[in-house]
């Protein structure tokens, strides 16, 4: 099966997380192409409702295409679901499915910008009607952020983090393509760190996207929305793709796990304030999955409960 095509990643084991009532109301905060979503609906019956969000144009289009009177959907940032539709408030839903990170049509589509092996404009954004394009970001960010976003965000060291910022501001104003700023990246980068079927711009066009797109602050939002808008017993599904997506959702259900306390203090599972419980550890893609999409490999589902 090839990669462009759009496979619905860890798409059973989200569902079975979800653990669905079929009179229950679920959001999906990341409709894409609509997989997650179809099978939402396959599970609920007349009275269930299924609410979905995503900021990308083609994924409206595509939500457009789902005729059902349980299904709702807005064109926005998933950090806006509190806001996106009227009937949902405060302990309202069952569930709510966050599947973080791009969709392989947006990495494929050339003119989508996302791709450093594609010809394509410097844009990167997941709306490309709102915000400003990776060109124009670079072309008005400072080296500093630069480079502490290709090393927070892409991973890179620190030396080569700096080293791959200071190449990029030098010629920035020339960049006016993927593959621009991709020649750039691995020209600055050391050859002895260069890795066989890996390339070099991989880590640095993570971290430039995920700044033109403010991924950080949208998940860090959406989260804490979600936990809000759940009811008691309600359950977040959230599916990531690389370390600091999952970094910072795994921060976000520790400190709503609450505080210890200490051994003497009887108190429910020996913590206060807490909102929500990680349940199980972290499922990840089958062999099989992986074999049939590679770029899966690293999809990681962590689940809590509202409590």
């Amino acid at each position: 099966m090839s990669v462009s095509e759009h496979i619905s990643v860890l798409l059973q084991e989200s569902i079975s997380a979800l653990e669905i009532k079929p009179e229950g109301w679920y959001l999906d905060g990341t409709f894409g192409r609509g997989g997650h979503s179809r099978l939402i609906l396959d599970s609920l019956n007349e009275k269930g409702r299924l609410y979905a969000l995503d900021r990308d144009p083609q994924a409206a289009t595509k939500a457009g295409e789902i005729e059902d009177a349980r299904f709702y959907f807005k064109q926005t940032e998933f950090s806006n679901m509190a806001h996106a539709f009227p009937e949902v408030g405060l302990g309202s839903l069952d569930g709510v499915l966050l599947d973080l990170g791009v969709s392989s049509p947006q990495l494929d589509e050339a003119e989508r910008g996302f791709s450093f092996s594609k010809l394509g404009p410097l844009d990167m954004r997941m709306n490309p009607e709102n915000g400003l394009s990776a060109r124009q970001w670079l072309l008005q960010t400072d080296e500093a952020t630069l480079m502490r976003a290709i090393r927070d965000l892409g991973g890179e060291p620190h030396t080569i983090a700096r080293r791959i910022a200071r190449a990029i501001m030098a010629v920035r104003e020339q960049l006016q393509t993927t593959l621009d700023l991709a020649r750039v990246v691995q020209e600055a980068m050391p050859k002895k760190l260069q890795k066989s079927g890996y390339h070099p711009a991989t880590q640095t066009f993570q971290a430039i996207r995920m700044m033109v797109n403010d991924e950080v602050g949208e998940i860090e939002r959406a989260l804490s929305a979600a936990t809000n808008l759940l009811k008691s017993n309600g359950i977040l599904a959230v599916i990531t793709f690389h370390g600091v997506e999952d970094a910072l959702t795994k921060r976000f259900i520790r400190a709503q796990e609450g505080e210890m306390l200490p051994a003497e203090i009887p108190v429910a599972q020996g913590r206060r304030n807490a909102v929500l419980r990680l349940v199980n550890p972290v499922i990840k893609p089958s062999a099989q999955a992986v074999a049939d999409n590679p770029r899966c490999r690293s999809a990681r589902l962590r689940k809590a409960v509202k409590l």
